[in-house]
Parts: structure tokens; C-alpha cells; sequence
């Protein structure tokens, strides 16, 4: 009986260091994701600012008109 006692008793070990592992790795992949989520929505935000620096811009060097088109800005 003290070797069942034993065999158990390093399953019941080895199930244990497995789940832990497993853990481990699910904490890992968390930690990726979120990592890759803020990467992703810094970049949309850096895209989205960057838009609207062009869009200054572009107001600064063009003039709409009151038919809604856009020519370039000039001096009268």
C-alpha cells in the first residue's frame, strides 16, 4: 500500500504542477492580449490625430466656399 500511496500522491502532484502551468500560460496570453489591444487602439488614436493635423492643414491652405467646394485660398 505505501507504494499506491505513493503513486498517488505524485499524480495528485503532477495534476497540480500541470494546472499551475496551465495558469500560467492563460495569465501569459492575458497579459499579450491586453498588450496588444493598447498597441492596437494607440495606433487607431495616432492615425485618427494624424488625420486631423491634415485636415487643419488643409483648411489652412484651402477655403470652402458656400457651394461646397473646396479652392485654394487666395488673396483679394
Amino acid at each position: 500500500e505505501t507504494n499506491i500511496s505513493v503513486l498517488r500522491s505524485t499524480v495528485e502532484n503532477l495534476t497540480a504542477a500541470e494546472s499551475n502551468i496551465r495558469d500560467t500560460d492563460m495569465a501569459l496570453e492575458m497579459v499579450n492580449f491586453t498588450k496588444n489591444q493598447i498597441i492596437t487602439e494607440a495606433a487607431a488614436a495616432a492615425v485618427a490625430q494624424s488625420n486631423q493635423t491634415a485636415t487643419r492643414v488643409l483648411r489652412l491652405l484651402f477655403n470652402h466656399n458656400p457651394h461646397g467646394h473646396w479652392s485654394f485660398f487666395r488673396d483679394h
